[in-house]
């Protein structure tokens, strides 16, 4: 085909020859695959958590989220020897709906609490994954603009990967790590999303539930589910026109608590009004967390939470060890399909054919 720019009219026009066609795939990858993190041994990471290097303890807590046998036998080591200097932080838990401004929240919660406080913080952000390609955005830093670049501080974020027990045994496990290697603040925040809450509960001193005003989720939010595990309310986004929408669900946040039985803690839940964006009565959120945590380390709650939470993910343990032997059994994944078949052509019952499969697995346990 002829191009126009050849023609006589076009005699004093130059046309440059084009690039040869070049590959879309970056020539240096399969370099860069090559080149992967060595593995130290158990004591060399104990002993830079403890020095408080960072890149160790970020090794490390790869390592506690790693599927792989052999990273999980170094994981456990470095946890249990980690575990003697551990238990020194103020652990708060964070969740709220999607949009709630979590994230902005934790910056500006962050930030006032190394100003006044002291110490140095960790937050561990739980990430949802996606259920079709399992991958995570893993965008928490983005939003914590502040925190992501101060000195004292330290954020991990972890995806879900379809698995909210397992990342939250996984989140345990890194608190003990960040304890051992000096941050005495610990901040855990969830997707937010039912069960996560339950989870995260059952790991933090004190549980934050952000929520919004003027999105009609005035009356959602009063569900004895998420309201009961509560330790405080705050109301995000109080500022501007948006302040009178935020005292208004307070007030109906605090006579809605008052209908619930008293907590073990023995402490009415708070509500408070705040602007994580604008940083406003930010002070007065971290007042009523630390005030809590005072409160009940006088009384011996703070303690007895504690051994409660250990009791609890000792049987967590428990219950996901013998779900993975009973699944990862050859035997038991062989007969999988058939009972499934027999289950949905109405062969079987589901609770006969769960009978027999364990069974089965009681023999082999006795091989």
């Amino acid at each position: 085909m002829e191009h126009p720019e050849n023609s006589k009219e076009y005699e004093g026009l130059q046309v440059n020859a084009g690039v040869d066609h070049q590959e879309i795939v970056n020539p240096y990858l399969n370099r860069m695959r090559k080149k992967r993190t060595r593995l130290f041994t158990p004591a060399e990471y104990v002993d830079g958590i403890l020095k408080g290097d960072v890149t160790m303890l970020s090794q490390a807590v790869t390592l506690v989220e790693s599927t792989l046998p052999d990273h999980q036998q170094i994981a456990q080591e470095v946890i249990e020897k980690c575990l003697p200097f551990s238990g020194n932080s103020v652990r708060l838990g964070i969740s709220g709906v999607p949009g709630a401004g979590k994230s902005t929240s934790i910056d500006s919660f962050g930030i006032h609490v190394l100003e006044k406080y002291g110490g140095k913080l960790a937050v561990l952000a739980i990430d949802p994954s996606s259920e079709k390609t399992k991958g995570s955005i893993l965008g928490d830093k983005t939003r914590m603009e502040r925190l992501s670049i101060h000195p004292k501080s330290f954020i991990r974020p972890s995806p879900t990967a379809g698995s909210l027990g397992g990342v939250a045994r996984k989140t345990r496990e890194t608190i003990i790590l960040c304890e051992a290697a000096g941050y005495d603040k610990i901040f855990v925040e969830t997707v937010g999303v039912g069960q996560s809450e339950t989870a995260c509960h059952s790991m933090v001193d004190f549980f934050l539930l952000i929520q919004l005003a003027g999105t009609g989720d005035e009356l959602q939010g009063i569900k004895r589910g998420i309201m009961e595990i509560a330790d405080g309310i705050a109301i995000n986004k109080a500022d501007g026109s948006n302040i009178d929408k935020a005292e208004l669900a307070a007030s109906h946040f605090r006579n809605a608590l008052h209908l619930f039985p008293v907590p073990d803690s023995g402490i009415v839940p708070e509500v408070v009004c705040y602007s994580g964006f604008y940083d406003l009565n930010v002070d007065k959120v971290m007042k009523m967390v630390f005030d809590f945590v005072d409160k009940t380390k006088e009384s011996g709650y703070f303690q007895y939470r504690r051994n409660e939470q250990s009791k609890y993910w000792m049987y967590e343990s428990i219950n996901e060890h013998l779900r993975n032997k009973f699944y990862f059994n050859p035997t038991i994944r062989e007969q999988l399909p058939e009972m499934e078949k027999m289950v949905l052509g109405g062969q079987m019952t589901s609770f006969i054919a769960a009978n027999r499969l364990l069974e089965d697995f009681y023999e082999q346990l006795k091989k």
